[in-house]
């Protein structure tokens, strides 16, 4: 091994490098150490979430994110890093602008691994044209949209139905509350209402758990539309997740849908798209049929996918650019809305397809969750104070400094869980114990240590036990009746994914077997021994909450500042909660969490450049 070698390894055992980073930067550059650490370096950005590393940001000040200086200054220096990365990488063979199959592609003074390249240049490629669709008639797409939302001065929910309903590609953005599923239930009301033939209408999402809620949540909004029998029977019942709408495979990159063959749709609906990482939005547009329309709903502010990318924030930062004034025009002639237009200089066309709403109907004036999310996610540490301060019963903030204050928490999280225990043990019925258990949940930031899911999960079960509510055998069987578990993988033959809870519990014949609630409703049960990988969830992570909803949310936040702990993951923990909220956490580490929002850094706007 060389030098480099040597110092790339030494990063790795020290967490700065994933095994992975350092392979790719072996294969790419073994006798080449300043291409080995370029290699390396996008590589761990890549597995940070960014899509590229941009050449500016390619300084000693930035190496691997300045975890450990001493280090960093040690590769920089074996390295010989050049004046001018641009005039070292253009020259390489490992290195193209995408015209070969190259494993790096310098584009637009960005350095990326070629499939990430690719997957964004997909995505831009299917948001860079004004995509509008073959127009119903103007008063008869103004009829529907009166019937379905009246007549009202300023209502952004039509606004978002009329925008999808003239465009192949729509994007509707809101926080909680705000009327997201409403307004798509009433838009596909409309859809069916003005489509001569029956639409092949598909309803999806990242995670089993928020399908299932899409399937709820739209089910409910039907009963209220109005609709006819005939047109009841062309609404759709029930949402898939996008790994099993694609065809996922286990043990393979391949899905079964894709560009050679496209789904069986006309209209597609992705609930959760903040989720959505840039490769899954990639192979999700290639199997796209040509005409298909497709609205993404989500929370721009909420967390980005674990993997690569911010796809729906990066996108919904053009709704600032406003619409076109032709757009804001034809949009006021089918809504009755007032729309200032926008004449930027450069503006992307995937404006025209955005609708943010901006009014929640869960949180009002006398909602804390509502105040402190809303303060949270404008970086506004005095305002948070201020919400603490103003005596909300829907919200605590509980100190996390001591030993006491950690076992005070464990001793919430028992009688927040003491519910679903209590049912199952007086013989309730599976879908109960399953909805029981879904009204309280605590979210951490971290994996490790008691402050993460490990040490959490453990110590809630150890509280448990001496409560007398769950009974653990001993000799390091980690099945018994209560268990709440989580899926990390998915497994296409049973019908399981990344993100689906299940509960262990005996079935009629007294045999240990756990129940999954399905995106149907209907319950699955299937024995502990065939279940894909999984973990047990009392405490399950800020990113794996996302999609759910929880009466009673209790968020504990470690004891240190850490690169991970972000105004959004605080945000979209805060937005979990329906009713009310338990935030344990030292005052000072969660100030410091609003004030650092997330960076993800891509190449996707420069790319949506006319």
């Amino acid at each position: 091994m060389n030098s480099m070698s040597v110092l790339l390894q030494r990063a790795c055992e020290q967490g700065m490098l994933r095994p992975l980073d350092l392979q790719f930067a072996l294969l790419i550059a073994n006798q080449h150490p300043q291409l080995m650490l370029a290699a390396a370096w996008v590589s761990a950005e890549a597995g940070a979430g960014h899509v590229c590393l941009p050449l500016a940001r390619m300084t000693r000040q930035h190496l691997f994110a300045a975890r450990d200086p001493q280090l960093s200054e040690a590769i920089w220096l074996a390295a010989g890093a050049p004046q001018s990365w641009l005039g070292l990488l253009k020259y390489q063979d490992t290195v193209s602008e995408g015209e070969s199959p190259t494993p790096l592609v310098l584009s637009q003074q960005r350095l990326y691994l070629n499939r990430l390249w690719q997957a964004e240049g997909r995505v831009a490629a299917f948001l860079s044209p004004a995509q509008s669709v073959a127009a119903f008639p103007a008063e008869q797409l103004r009829q529907v949209l009166d019937h379905h939302f009246g007549r009202q001065l300023q209502d952004w929910q039509k606004i978002a139905a009329a925008v999808a309903l003239t465009r192949r590609v729509a994007i509707i953005s809101g926080g909680p509350g705000t009327g997201k599923t409403t307004t798509v239930a009433k838009l596909l009301a409309a859809l069916i209402q003005l489509s001569p033939e029956p639409l092949r209408i598909q309803l999806a999402a990242p995670t089993g758990k928020a399908a299932a809620r899409l399937t709820q949540s739209l089910g409910n909004a039907l009963a209220g539309l109005g609709l006819s029998a005939a047109e009841k029977a062309r609404f759709p019942q029930e949402a898939t997740t996008l790994h099993r709408l694609l065809g996922a495979r286990p043990d393979s990159q391949r899905l079964r849908h894709n560009g050679d063959n496209p789904l069986h749709l006309d209209v597609l609906v992705v609930d959760e798209a903040s989720m959505v990482d840039l490769p899954m939005m990639a192979n999700l547009i290639a199997a796209l049929p040509e005409r298909a329309r497709v609205i993404f709903l989500g929370d721009r502010d909420q967390l980005a996918s674990v993997e690569a990318g911010a796809v729906l924030g990066d996108i919904c930062s053009c709704a600032g650019q406003g619409y076109s004034p032709q757009r804001a025009q034809e949009l006021h002639q089918l809504t009755g809305c007032e729309l200032i237009a926008s004449d930027v200089v450069d503006a992307v066309a995937v404006r025209d397809s955005i609708c943010l709403l901006r009014t929640s109907y869960r949180f009002d004036s006398h909602s804390g969750i509502g105040q402190l999310a809303q303060a949270v996610n404008n970086g506004d540490v005095a305002q948070a104070e201020k919400v603490w301060q103003r005596g909300f019963t829907d919200i605590s903030l509980q100190p996390l400094l001591s030993q006491q204050d950690y076992q005070q928490m464990l001793e919430d999280a028992v009688a927040g869980f003491r519910d679903y225990l209590s049912a199952l043990q007086a013989g309730a019925a599976p879908e109960a114990v399953l909805r029981q258990f879904s009204h309280y949940q605590v979210l951490c930031a971290l994996r490790e240590g008691p402050f993460g899911i490990q040490g959490l999960n453990e110590r809630i079960a150890q509280a448990l036990q001496r409560a007398g509510l769950i009974q653990r055998p001993p000799g390091g069987n980690r099945w018994f009746t209560g268990r709440p578990i989580m899926i990390a993988r998915n497994d296409s033959a049973l019908g399981l994914y990344n993100g689906d809870i299940g509960i262990a519990m005996p079935d009629d014949q007294q045999r240990l077997k756990v129940f999954f609630m399905l995106p149907d409703g209907s319950v699955k049960a299937v024995q502990p021994s065939r279940l894909p990988p999984h973990e047990t969830a009392w405490a399950m992570t800020v990113h794996k909450s996302q999609g759910s909803e929880f009466e009673h949310t209790a968020l504990v936040l470690p004891g240190q500042v850490l690169p991970v702990l972000t105004r959004e993951l605080v945000y979209t923990a805060i937005t979990r909660a329906r009713e009310r909220l338990s935030l344990y956490a030292d005052g000072k580490i969660l100030q410091a969490a609003i004030r650092s929002p997330t960076e993800r850094r891509s190449g996707l706007i420069a790319r949506l450049a006319p």
